[in-house]
């Protein structure tokens, strides 16, 4: 063993450390931002479980000295709301017209050669009025054009 005095052995014992530490400082630092954000989140996470835990005691401490209400003012259930009443549905101005917005496009199709030119103008301008699909529309379109036609 050496027998050099304790403080010159531990002196050189941290310049040695020293010089260890600085040949591993450029990969230290390459890591470094990471490991100081997870470190500065892992903290943040702690203090916001702790005051979380703080709030929900509280709570239970605060919940024995107040009595619930019954029903909170804020509250509102379906059944305490009034009944609305129905749209009245607007009077068909003939049977075609009555029949038309349960159709499907196939169904259409098959009834469109028993239609007059005023049942097919008053089915397009309720289609134009309302609903506005493409197919209804382009079908009754050429249906009434073809009528015209013949």
């Amino acid at each position: 063993m050496s027998s050099l005095p304790l403080p010159v052995r531990v002196a050189a014992g941290l310049a040695a450390t020293a010089v260890e530490q600085t040949r591993k400082l450029p990969n230290t630092l390459i890591g470094l931002p990471v490991t100081v954000a997870s470190q500065a989140l892992q903290a943040s996470m702690r203090v916001q479980q702790q005051i979380t835990e703080l709030a929900i005691k509280g709570d239970e401490a605060l919940a024995s000295f107040q009595q619930a209400e019954e029903r909170p003012s804020w509250t509102t259930f379906d059944e305490d709301l009034p009944e609305p009443e129905p749209a009245p549905e607007p009077e068909p101005e003939n049977e075609v017209l009555a029949e038309y917005p349960g159709l499907t496009l196939p169904q259409l199709r098959g009834r469109l050669r028993g239609l007059s030119e005023e049942d097919l103008e008053a089915l397009l301008a309720h289609e134009e009025a309302h609903e506005r699909r493409p197919e209804y529309l382009r079908m009754l379109r050429n249906r009434l054009t073809r009528l015209r036609g013949e």
